[in-house]
């Protein structure tokens, strides 16, 4: 298709749109620091801005640069990040930090190019620190982005698709402002993020408040909510695990951690079974069954992206004479919430907290 020109002067608009309606409240808007900024933006991938403010607020207080952050142990940047999900997002957080400090000096590239080569830190990523930080002329077209300019266009094909999404990059990049980089840059970025966030919502769009109504082809069809195309989806697949809650005489809990890859993958874990027969043939094997207490808690459900995990606790309490194995360790209530748990094991063992059997 053949991308319009921008006759209509769209970055012009959504400044002065952004400069009396945008967010400049949140305080990663309140500096031009690539840490601060980068730290914001991964968070935000997936998350909503009210469920980032408290964790930026605590990482900030124990890792207040990228050197304090590459320093730490991973167990305990897992730690602090649980409970926002995409783990991989905070295993990438600090291989990127030990990268800037190793390679860089302990400073982010200044332009989006470089930016991009570090772990987990994608396109739309490198060019919101870039315009952020360094006023770079550069475009996003993270989600909020991709469905403003799809519905700008009446875009019809799948926005996720190789060639589309060439396309709408040179759109994002036809529409940048020209002059004044220095102060245009920030706000037009800002302002493209906001409008997604809060005008050109996926349901119900503000259509009426929006500065491009004018220019937007979705609003002049009266059909914004037709765009994005929706993109094929994975099938949604079911599992059901088996949860081992082993608490010894002290009332430690015993940890493991998840394979490299999968679900959950690096984080602290209670032990996983397919079924019920083979936590069954695991817990034979820690002694004398008989001086076991056993308790069946409710099952329950997590979803992730695409699949459904109906998880069935099992806690066996008491004197387990044997180790259960050298892939893990005891932590009792005061060790286990400082190193990475996966959310929904965080809250079973928030709930497990009972006391020891007679």
């Amino acid at each position: 298709m053949n991308l319009p020109k921008d006759e209509g002067g769209v970055a012009q608009r959504v400044m002065a749109w952004q400069a009396v309606h945008g967010r400049m409240h949140l305080p990663w808007q309140q500096t031009r620091d690539p840490y601060r900024v980068w730290l914001s933006e991964i968070m935000l991938q997936q998350t909503q801005v009210a469920t980032v403010l408290g964790y930026y607020a605590r990482f900030l207080e124990r890792f207040p640069d990228v050197r304090a952050l590459a320093q730490a142990p991973c167990d305990e940047v897992m730690g602090l990040w649980s409970g926002l999900g995409y783990y991989s997002r905070a295993r990438n957080l600090h291989r990127c930090a030990q990268q800037v400090v190793a390679e860089h000096g302990g400073a982010f590239p200044g332009s989006a190019e470089a930016l991009a080569r570090l772990p987990g830190i994608g396109r739309s990523t490198a060019g919101a620190i870039a315009a952020f930080c360094f006023s770079e002329r550069v475009p996003i077209l993270d989600a909020n982005v991709r469905r403003v300019l799809t519905r700008l266009l009446g875009f019809e094909k799948d926005p996720a698709s190789a060639g589309s999404a060439r396309l709408l990059w040179t759109f994002a990049g036809s529409l940048l402002p020209t002059q004044d980089l220095g102060n245009a840059m920030p706000r037009y970025t800002q302002g493209l993020m906001d409008l997604g966030a809060s005008v050109c919502t996926p349901r119900a769009p503000a259509c009426g408040a929006c500065p491009l109504d004018a220019s937007c082809v979705a609003f002049r069809n009266g059909a914004p909510e037709r765009y994005p195309v929706p993109a094929r989806r994975p099938s949604r697949r079911s599992e059901s695990w088996q949860l081992l809650v082993l608490r010894d005489a002290q009332g430690r809990v015993w940890l493991e951690r998840r394979p490299g890859t999968g679900i959950w993958a690096g984080m602290h874990c209670v032990p996983v079974f397919r079924d019920s027969a083979s936590l069954g043939a695991y817990v034979s094997s820690l002694g004398d069954a008989a001086q076991l207490a056993r308790q069946e808690l409710q099952a329950f459900l997590h979803v992730l992206t695409h699949r459904d995990l109906h998880l069935h606790p099992v806690v066996i309490s008491g004197d387990i004479a044997d180790r259960p194995s050298d892939a893990g360790q005891w932590l009792g209530a005061d060790g286990w919430p400082g190193v990475g748990l996966p959310a929904p094991i965080r809250k079973l063992l928030d709930a497990t907290q009972l006391p020891l059997p007679g």
